[in-house]
């Protein structure tokens, strides 16, 4: 698609993709086919809607810019959905496709981390997730324990997927150009992930990521206590120790409130 006269809009974290040999290089990690229920989050210009349209034959995308919306509306093969992406219900995007959805995008930085949170619910109506986004991000999406940027977006995606760095972008391959380093990051749903009550996980991650520098019987010791728990649970480390397996088998333990 043509880029006209549109100008890139601060509001909605706009910067389009220009570098064709990592255009190129991202389709080729997403490897798009026909027959899947591909959907891409904020298709802008085209650098990724185009050769995957080509690849798979259909596509929807989900575009707030109006102008931009009505622009994709008129090609063959694009369904639109002209909506903020955190009111777009992907569950229902499933349901009509039939199939597991692949979700792709150049994420909004702005809004990069509630994106993730608000499709986390439906990891299971997902096969994968290839998305664009800064580097340190991912760098904290894919942390391992002691790791300086392992933390509490490390442990609320990780427990549910399995979470790959592809590939990374620098600045000058948008435009305009970010302030920035980004890079690719590959998210694949675990099949079997552990039974537990997200919201509760979030809560303790939370409070135990609140201090990162105290030993975790001054952050979280007094919030288990709270919460009526009695089972054993070394405090004497610093959260940033604790690989996600414990802090899933953790919430897992917690008393059944109410």
């Amino acid at each position: 698609m043509s880029s006209g006269a549109h100008i890139a809009r601060k509001r909605f974290g706009q910067h389009f993709l220009v570098d064709h040999g990592l255009i190129h290089s991202i389709v080729r990690a997403i490897d798009p086919r026909p027959g899947q229920a591909l959907v891409e989050i904020g298709p802008g210009l085209g650098a990724l809607t185009q050769p995957v349209l080509e690849r798979a034959g259909a596509l929807t995308v989900i575009e707030l810019d109006r102008d931009l919306a009505k622009r994709w509306r008129s090609r063959q093969g694009i369904t639109v959905v002209e909506a903020d992406v955190l009111a777009v219900s992907f569950a229902e995007l499933a349901q009509a496709s039939g199939q597991k959805l692949r979700v792709i995008g150049n994420l909004p930085y702005n809004i990069s981390t509630p994106i993730l949170f608000h499709l986390l619910p439906v990891a299971d109506q997902v096969q994968d997730q290839h998305f664009m986004l800064q580097k340190e991000v991912v760098a904290r999406m894919a942390a391992s324990p002691a790791c300086k940027d392992f933390g509490r977006l490390s442990v609320m995606l990780q427990w549910r997927y399995d979470i790959e760095s592809v590939l990374d972008v620098p600045p000058e391959a948008f435009d305009p150009p970010p302030r920035v380093d980004s890079a690719v990051v590959r998210m694949t749903p675990w099949a079997e992930p552990p039974a537990v009550d997200v919201q509760r996980l979030g809560a303790l991650v939370t409070v135990a990521f609140s201090q990162r520098r105290k030993l975790l019987r001054h952050s979280l010791g007094p919030w288990l206590a709270q919460q009526g728990f009695t089972g054993s649970f070394d405090l004497l480390r610093r959260a940033e120790e604790v690989p996600v397996a414990e802090f899933v088998a953790l919430a897992q333990g917690l008393p059944t409130l109410g």
